[in-house]
């Protein structure tokens, strides 16, 4: 395993634009989230593909490549983060220089379709990366970040807390989704019921895991981490029953639920059930079957804010029946 170092005040942050051209599409929200970055104490680089758009995407393959190696090559940038997510960051996996990274540690960080980055660096070098707040989704945020995700930020990437410790579940949360380009007043909140044991048990692993759809893209290629052992978490966003279904059962016929130690399923985005008569954790117990592992639903990690940040590749605890995940080491050094 390798760590990056913490950030620190005055540390220079690459942004970059794998996929979906959100700068672009979303100028107010992304500048309110660099800003929102910088004072917090960090000097912003924008990436290359920061102000490109081609219809779906940022760039082609070689230039949203070339972008995040840019970053990866300049030592003095010390953490790569998205501006979002979208659906091809898996085309850039070919061409990322690993070798130069894994000598070359720094914090990699983003969520949804970045997952594909996320998960294949991990693999290919070993480096912890980090399942976090975005530019525009979260740091972004109308009329800005909220606190906890602002707590959970810090807590794992300038080590506000020490490892061991117990992840605190937040009081409230919200999936409310609203019009980005024409939004004047904060998101509704929700009281949080809290994470749910759907099946009791205990086990201690590698965190690793992320967007569910994202998954199908490049599982099982060299590019996919070996699960034997792990502590898989899942999210997904906008999606409905029977899709999820799917994707429950692409991990199943993979033989993932077959390697893991333990499952976490975190809050899903604007969910639809196609009133069908059961639960999605319902589903997912039909899916996975007479396996036997702790199960730990309705974790606020993902597409529903506030998030936590979950390093992929460290130690964990899931205690599924107490409903608690402890991060066992932390993330940076």
């Amino acid at each position: 395993m390798i760590k990056p170092r913490a950030l620190k005040e005055g540390d220079k942050i690459g942004i970059i634009t794998p996929s979906t051209p959100a700068p672009v599409i979303f100028k107010e929200r992304y500048q309110r989230g660099l800003k929102f970055l910088n004072n917090l104490g960090y000097e912003i680089v924008e990436g290359s593909c920061s102000n490109h758009h081609q219809a779906y995407r940022s760039g082609s393959i070689k230039d949203r490549v070339h972008e995040l190696n840019d970053f990866i090559y300049d030592d003095d940038i010390k953490a790569i983060i998205s501006t979002i997510g979208g659906t091809n960051s898996n085309s850039l996996l070919p061409y990322i220089d690993y070798e130069y990274l894994k000598d070359h540690p720094k914090i990699i960080m983003g969520y949804s379709d970045v997952t594909a980055l996320l998960l294949g660096i991990y693999a290919k070098t070993g480096l912890v990366t980090f399942y976090g707040p975005a530019i525009v989704p979260s740091f972004g945020e109308y009329p800005e970040m909220l606190p906890k995700g602002v707590e959970y930020f810090k807590d794992v990437v300038i080590k506000q807390k020490t490892a061991p410790y117990i992840l605190d579940v937040p009081n409230r949360w919200t999936d409310e989704m609203l019009d980005w380009n024409t939004q004047t007043r904060a998101k509704k909140m929700y009281l949080n019921e809290g994470w749910t044991c759907l099946r009791k048990g205990k086990a201690y692993g590698i965190l690793v895991g992320g967007n569910l759809n994202t998954l199908s893209g490049f599982l099982n290629t060299e590019y996919f981490p070996d699960l034997t052992g792990s502590i898989l978490f899942i999210e997904d966003s906008f999606k409905d029953m029977a899709l999820e279904e799917r994707l429950f059962s692409m991990l199943k016929v993979s033989g993932i639920f077959d390697k893991i130690s333990g499952l976490i399923l975190g809050k899903h985005e604007q969910f639809d059930d196609l009133n069908s008569p059961f639960t999605i954790d319902e589903l997912l117990l039909e899916v996975i079957g007479d396996r036997d592992i702790p199960v730990l639903t309705n974790v606020d990690i993902g597409h529903t804010f506030p998030s936590h940040v979950f390093p992929i590749g460290i130690n964990i605890n899931l205690d599924a029946n107490q409903g608690q995940i402890t991060f066992m080491e932390d993330g940076v050094i």
